[in-house]
């Protein structure tokens, strides 16, 4: 029973129209209504409304229901007028009479969610500082004889955490003071346009002394120069609008791209930054390798290597990329490279998240990042994100291109140089000719709608089941009306002596003046040219594939088709990006759904912008082979590498012997390294 003075109510569903009513009890314990402007009654209908997480608004019928229900022997439940905040429903009375025990935890954390929450951050950073004194104090002492050498990396990431968040606390509380004080002045001088000459003239001086001195050294890499100047010039003579071309967007792209292969290919911190996270990144999308044991079998998954051990690799990574999207590490990731590309080449916010956003995802996922502008945006500004799209690969699947063989350093390079490269021949290739979004015109990136993170790892994985099919289903179709192309081929060149006619052998001679501008060996350009044809007319799977099959081939010894190391980087680079013909029908789909009133702009230029994006991932393969120098630490693995052989001597069936032994490439730094094959004779009766 309810105390005297509680207010409860019976919930009876009404039909009309009802006022506002109080509800209290009597002296009796009996249920008293007061309605405006009529009498207290205890006979009326009551219906309840939500007005806010902790109250229910009470309404009453102006009359009551002519026929009333017959009553049941059980009394009907009774309810608090206040909502429970669990589930927004009335209470149901508690025998004790007070809200449950959850309600009132509940309530506490929301009236002191600040004091809990930094009480709790501060005990987790007692427990990570006393951690990391504890790892410190054992690789000091065990660091003689191999102690664990995760210490360092965790030593780093601890650094530029610390980095990250004083730049955060400092610019948030004391940025418009050092600006004023410290800043201001600096930034008016340098937006001089005198200064701004001054500074673009050295820069053009001090290239030209760099490449001089360089290509003095290595005269192959001038060939690559060449190529990229050749290209800009084929840009300029067929864009859309050559008239209204502004180059500072052009001249800034090609910049930035050649900043970051600078400092990635041609400084040991940087190469060996990129080295470090290429090999993480490997060993990172190893760990798919569990789940597909368990589903395929130990002991047989790897029999179909691409079905079962490179297709699990992006239905992970697409499950860890949902949780990083979920926790908002993309979004910070994806904004401040965008901020990087808008402040330098001056191009619109929608364009620029997009040309970021390329860098994770693939090319109807990046979109999505700006899926409410699309429809509003330019016909410039379309083509970039499509070119962006075409000129880069996903996230996702640059695991499986690493499960093939191929190098994760130069994938990971290339893709974030493709970036500026892409918006540079966009805006080259069809200039903009209409008013775009302002510089400071923010795009807010949103979460998904996962409520939390188990939702965000199966939101992905789901996601991936249709590339995942989509993947293979064009693998097969592809692969089959390649092998029937190829048949008509061969049936048509043997009616001139000339049976090995096929599909590649054409792309090896019309696609061979390309590889040579790109910087490839004259020997090694029929191979790229085959790869190059392949990855346009099919996709860039089945190129490094085939691509896989010839570093395996040079690094192994074994009878096939190789090419030179540099060769083999520069074609890394031109084939990563989703530019072939089927990823134009994608391309049509994705954004069409998004803005389906710009489906007839997205068509017409769709070819060019696929022209565009190859264009882009060549410009960059050029920019690889300009600054590719042998005999750094980018040699098959790098110059201080060891090199490990297990030979099995099998002459005699009675015995194998395996002899283990290490090749340290240390003697002279200047020197490639090159496979020896060592005959070792072994007798079982010695």
């Amino acid at each position: 029973m309810s105390s005297p003075g509680e207010p409860r109510a019976r919930y009876q569903p009404g039909v009309a129209e009802g006022r506002d009513v109080v509800i209290s009890l009597d002296e009796k314990g009996s249920p008293r209504t007061e309605v405006a402007g009529n009498q207290p009654s205890a006979a009326q209908c009551y219906r309840f409304t939500k007005t806010d997480p902790d109250s229910v608004h009470i309404e009453v019928e102006p009359t009551a229901p002519p026929h009333e229900a017959p009553r049941s022997r059980t009394p009907p439940p009774t309810y608090d007028a206040a909502v429970d905040a669990e589930d927004g429903q009335p209470r149901r009375r508690k025998c004790c009479g007070g809200p449950s025990m959850s309600t009132r935890a509940l309530g506490v954390y929301k009236e002191h969610k600040k004091p809990i929450l930094i009480s709790f951050g501060v005990v987790l950073l007692i427990g990570f500082i006393v951690f990391l004194g504890f790892a410190i104090d054992y690789y000091l002492r065990y660091r003689e004889v191999g102690g664990c050498k995760n210490v360092i990396g965790l030593l780093a990431i601890t650094g530029c955490v610390l980095f990250l968040l004083t730049y955060y606390y400092v610019s948030r509380f004391c940025g418009d003071d050092i600006y004023e004080h410290c800043l201001k002045d600096v930034f008016t001088v340098a937006g001089n346009d005198w200064t701004k000459r001054l500074f673009y003239v050295l820069c053009l001086i001090g290239l030209i002394l760099w490449i001089a001195l360089d290509t003095a050294r290595h005269t192959q890499n001038l060939i690559s120069g060449a190529g990229l100047v050749v290209m800009v010039i084929f840009l300029c003579i067929f864009s859309k609008h050559p008239d209204h071309v502004k180059w500072r967007p052009v001249l800034w792209g090609l910049a930035l791209q050649f900043i970051f292969g600078l400092l990635i290919l041609r400084t040991q911190v940087g190469y060996d930054v990129f080295q470090f996270l290429g090999e993480k990144f490997q060993s990172f999308i190893e760990y798919a390798d569990v789940g597909s044991k368990f589903v395929f079998g130990k002991d047989t998954y790897t029999d179909h290597f691409f079905a079962f051990k490179v297709l699990p690799i992006i239905i992970f990574f697409s499950s860890v990329m949902s949780v990083l999207y979920y926790i908002g590490v993309m979004q910070v990731v994806i904004v401040k490279m965008a901020w990087l590309l808008q402040r330098t080449m001056e191009t619109s916010s929608p364009e620029s998240i997009n040309a970021a956003g390329n860098i994770f995802v693939g090319q109807t996922d990046a979109p999505l990042l700006i899926r409410p502008l699309i429809k509003d945006m330019t016909k410039s500004e379309l083509h970039a994100v499509m070119t962006g799209g075409f000129a880069t690969i996903a996230g996702s699947v640059l695991g499986a291109y690493i499960a093939f063989g191929v190098p994760p350093t130069h994938l990971l390079t290339a893709s974030v140089m493709s970036a500026p490269a892409a918006l540079a021949v966009s805006k080259l290739f069809y200039p903009e000719t209409e008013e775009t979004m302002r510089l400071d015109d923010n795009v807010p990136l949103g979460k998904g709608d996962e409520r939390n993170v188990i939702e965000a790892v199966a939101s992905g994985a789901q996601i991936a089941i249709s590339l995942v099919a989509n993947i293979a289903a064009n693998l097969i179709s592809f692969l089959a009306l390649l092998a029937f192309f190829n048949g008509i081929l061969s049936w048509i060149g043997c009616m001139v002596g000339y049976d090995i006619l096929s599909f590649e052998i054409i792309c090896s001679y019309v696609f061979m003046p390309l590889a040579f501008m790109m910087g490839v060996e004259w020997r090694d350009c029929r191979l790229v040219a085959e790869l190059i044809g392949i990855k346009t007319f099919l996709n860039e799977f089945v190129a490094y594939e085939a691509l896989a099959k010839i570093i395996k081939n040079r690094v192994t010894g074994a009878v096939g088709a190789t090419m030179s190391v540099r060769s083999e980087v520069i074609a890394t680079y031109a084939l990563c990006g989703f530019s072939n013909l089927g990823s134009m029908g994608i391309m049509l789909g994705g954004l069409g759904a998004m803005a389906p009133n710009r489906v007839g702009d997205l068509a017409e230029m769709v070819v060019r912008a696929l022209i565009a994006g190859s264009i882009a991932c060549f410009m960059t393969a050029s920019l690889a082979g300009m600054l590719y120098q042998e005999p750094t630490a980018m040699v098959v693995a790098a110059t201080n590498a060891t090199l490990n052989f297990t030979l099995n001597a099998t002459a005699n069936p009675n015995a194998t012997v395996l002899l283990n032994f290490t090749l340290n490439a240390t003697a002279n730094p200047n020197a490639t390294v090159i496979p020896t094959v060592l005959t070792f004779l072994t007798s079982a009766n010695p």
